[in-house]
């Protein structure tokens, strides 16, 4: 039974929103819980989207969160469907697009971020693309289908890990794929020059085509149709499709308009909260990829997209909203799956931020674990189709020990003995 003595609310119907009411009843938390979403469906996870059920290895319904029923069976008030277009954190109330008023307690801004849009002529056209919410998920897979079967040709602005999980997936379908990449090699700010080149090797042998060190400057088109895409250094690509792949924005309109603290996108952007997710105002937090959190592990801030991050951020700032004790200083974790390679991701090695890397395994077969390291330490580490490794990878970042990288290139060296 609902008890009406408090009333949180929770803006954005996403994983991180979900899980942060899934937590409140779990925790035991009486009072009313209303989650808002400006999609009309319920929420659901963002990785199959362009993964499993892009690739249409999984159904849809796979993707929800929870079933429909679950939201009413725990007294979760749901509003889909409805912007929150004002934001009163003096009178503590929020409006929705259809003059809704609600008030509030504590609020919690799970906003998410937006894809980032190709400021080119063309943009308009009926074929160019952006992939972000399950709406243009289902769009995108029926397009994937069309190309396969028709031989026809996908330009990919972005080889980050959407525009690379999406030319798997359209090389899948069989259709042609061109991928235009301003760097020299894809995920170079993520995974440096060092092992960008493993993901170009990858896409080659599948048939994908990289164009790197251009950007687009011009998508033609007849008949409101996609025909070439161009770029600045004078090259046409046949297209009849184009996938905006070049990153994600913050959402963070509304809380810039309710005066809550922000942090410069140049240094990633978001709403600037504390280790317990606290923004600037103290009745309203931020989880998610809106939330730019100072981390106790790491130092300093972080602003986080991938799924780990809405999936442990929600329930930790759920529990701050109730007042628990919290300081959120998970490691930051992401995985892919592009054709036959598997890859897990943990930790954080900006550009600059590390001294050396350090494989073990053989890179030439997919089949190893790198290591970003800074003075001996461990920042980062992906594995590549090794499995089980994600837990000592971890505590090897927490560690901040030093290790002997020469040690650490050796797999017969159990990663556990740089723990004893």
């Amino acid at each position: 039974m609902v008890d009406a003595h408090e009333t949180f609310v929770i803006v954005g119907a996403g994983l991180a929103g979900a899980k942060a009411a899934e937590t409140l009843r779990a925790e035991g938390f009486t009072g009313r819980v209303i989650l808002i979403g400006d999609e009309r469906d319920h929420p659901y996870e963002r990785p199959p989207l362009s993964k499993g059920y892009l690739t249409g290895a999984d159904k849809r319904d796979s993707v929800f969160v929870q079933s429909a029923s679950w939201y009413a069976e725990h007294d979760i008030e749901l509003h889909l469907g409805q912007p929150v277009v004002h934001l009163d954190p003096a009178a503590k109330f929020v409006r929705l697009g259809d003059g809704t008023t609600l008030m509030y307690d504590k609020l919690l801004l799970a906003t998410g971020s937006e894809p980032r849009r190709l400021d080119i002529p063309g943009t308009d056209l009926a074929g160019v693309h952006h992939l972000r919410r399950l709406a243009h998920a289902d769009r995108l897979k029926h397009v994937l289908t069309s190309l396969g079967r028709e031989n026809g040709h996908l330009v990919v602005a972005g080889a980050g890990w959407i525009g690379l999980e999406v030319a798997a997936a359209a090389r899948g379908y069989g259709a042609e794929v061109t991928v235009v990449e301003s760097a020299p090699t894809p995920l170079h700010s993520v995974l440096g020059p060092e092992l960008g080149a493993v993901f170009t090797d990858l896409h080659a042998e599948h048939g994908v085509r990289f164009h790197f060190g251009a950007r687009l400057t011009e998508i033609t088109g007849q008949d409101g149709m996609v025909l070439a895409a161009l770029t600045d250094d004078g090259e046409e690509h046949p297209a009849h499709d184009v996938l905006a792949a070049i990153g994600a924005a913050p959402r963070t309109a509304l809380a810039e308009s309710a005066g809550l603290d922000l942090v410069d996108p140049a240094e990633g952007g978001g709403i600037a909260v504390d280790a317990s997710l606290r923004t600037s105002n103290p009745d309203i937090f931020a989880a998610g990829d809106v939330a730019n959190a100072e981390h106790p592990l790491l130092g300093g801030r972080l602003r986080v997209e991938h799924w780990a991050n809405a999936l442990n951020g929600g329930p930790a700032a759920a529990r701050a909203m109730l007042g628990r004790p919290v300081s959120y200083d998970r490691v930051p974790y992401f995985f892919s799956d592009q054709y036959d390679l598997g890859m897990e991701f943990s930790g954080n090695a900006a550009p600059g931020s590390y001294d050396q890397v350090v494989c073990r395994g053989d890179v030439g077969k997919r089949q190893f674990i790198a290591f970003w390291l800074n003075e001996g330490r461990v920042l980062a580490g992906m594995n590549v189709n090794v499995w089980d490794v994600t837990e000592p990878i971890q505590q090897l970042i927490r560690s901040g020990r030093a290790v002997d990288p020469e040690r650490l290139s050796d797999p017969a060296v159990p990663l556990t003995s740089f723990l004893d």
